[in-house]
């Protein structure tokens, strides 16, 4: 398009053409991840900023609101651990020790591991922990020994024995953390959290195991912590660089944040939660399957679904009990019974054998009501027996005889047949 103007003496003569299609992007960080920052219909359009972006929209939405809210909570939480999170961090020599004590260990030709004052020492080590003390105190009110013994792979608690076994070689740190573990084991047991798995419903049974798993867990991570604030860094140190420090750091943000949280119970929940959302439910779960198809200690699944969420409810709301300060899961067990985080099998592999099982068992069930009733069957035929039937009495003419002189009429004799 040409446009000729005038301006005064001068003659102007100004051209427009057309030009290529214009595009815009914006960069991050000196790198250019888009073409375009806005995706329409359209390939490349022009829009105007104040019209496309609602403000009353994005600011007054209650549910970014309220997740702006906990993003900035748990950034403060993260900020204020990482402060004192460097205390615990191990230098690179500290594998290489680790190999070294394991090597010395299996040259050893004195392999018993057995000293006379580690299972004083470990005691008393325990007994720097509020929680552990109390563990300790409740076992010693049952009945319940703790000793040392290399005849486990790391730590159990024998219910028919009446003992906590743990490993004697092993390093002092490993031996509270497994010593808790399995005295709070025990103290399931003994407060009747401690059924078995398979007695219920393959689905219940599921929920069941994992919680049981994770507040053992719970245990162990809130022992540490205390220990840690009675001055024993080592056992903190041990969580922080191993495969639990992820529920560690759960329990410490919310701890350094309130430390009333560690009696109300929002700690506990914290790392019982962050379990749920980790894959460990994966190996849980593998570990019970495999025991549902072997099926070797004669557990039987209850056939009646709704008894076994009654009792998988009871059970999830005892797991959560402490020796003190209040119960961790007893103000989440109904959304735990329903929240597909703590419900689902999201492996295929796992999921795949459960449907399996609960298959096998319908099946079975099944073909067991198919046979009970045909022996009902048979048992409720009726015997066929011979019946004497009663026939009617028959009459015949013997003998007719003329009457004479009136009417030509007959005199009939009629004779029974038959009784009498």
């Amino acid at each position: 398009m040409d446009n000729t103007t005038e301006n005064g003496e001068h003659d102007t003569e100004l051209q427009i053409w057309p030009q290529q299609v214009c595009r815009f992007a914006y960069t991050l960080n000196s790198g250019q991840p888009v073409r375009c920052t806005w995706i329409s219909d359209q390939p490349l359009f022009y829009s105007n900023f104040e019209d496309a972006v609602d403000d009353d929209f994005l600011l007054d939405d209650p549910i970014l609101l309220a997740l702006e809210r906990d993003i900035a909570d748990l950034r403060e939480k993260a900020t204020a651990y990482d402060k004192i999170a460097k205390e615990f961090e191990e230098p690179e020599s500290r594998k290489l020790d680790l190999f070294r004590a394991d090597a010395e260990h299996a040259c050893d030709r004195d392999c018993s591991g057995e000293k006379d004052d580690g299972l004083e020492s470990l005691i008393v080590l325990a007994r720097d922990s509020r929680l552990a003390a109390q563990y300790l105190s409740f076992a010693q009110l049952h009945g319940v020994d703790v000793r040392l013994s290399n005849q486990v792979l790391d730590a159990t608690y024998d219910r028919d024995a009446q003992v906590v076994l743990v490993r004697a070689d092993m390093d002092i740190v490993d031996q509270i953390l497994l010593l808790t573990r399995e005295l709070r084991n025990m103290y399931q047991h003994r407060h009747g959290a401690g059924l078995h798995p398979l007695a219920l419903h393959p689905d219940y049974a599921v929920l069941v195991n994992r919680a049981h798993t994770a507040d053992l867990v719970v245990s162990m991570v809130r022992v540490g912590w205390e220990l840690q604030l009675a001055g024993h860094k080592n056992v903190w140190s041990r969580i922080e660089n191993s495969p639990m420090a992820d529920l560690g750091r759960a329990f410490a943000r919310e701890a350094i944040t309130d430390f009333r949280s560690i009696q109300n119970g929002v700690a506990a929940r914290t790392v019982f939660e962050s379990w749920f959302l980790s894959e460990r439910c994966r190996k849980a779960d593998r570990l019970l399957i495999q025991q549902m198809l072997a099926d070797y200690q004669g557990y039987s699944f209850s056939d009646n679904i709704e008894a076994s969420r009654v009792i998988a409810t009871d059970l999830i709301k005892a797991l959560g009990m402490m020796p003190f300060g209040q119960n961790y899961t007893e103000s989440v067990v109904s959304q735990i019974m329903i929240d597909p985080v703590f419900t689902d099998v999201r492996d295929r592999s796992n999921a795949n054998f459960l449907w399996f099982i609960k298959f096998e068992r319908s099946f079975a069930d099944a073909e067991k009501e198919l046979v009970v009733d045909a022996h009902d069957k048979v048992r409720n035929t009726k015997k066929v027996t011979a019946q004497i039937l009663a026939f009617p009495v028959r009459t015949k003419v013997s003998s007719s005889k003329k009457v004479s002189g009136q009417g030509g009429g007959e005199i009939v004799e009629l004779h029974r047949v038959g009784q009498d």
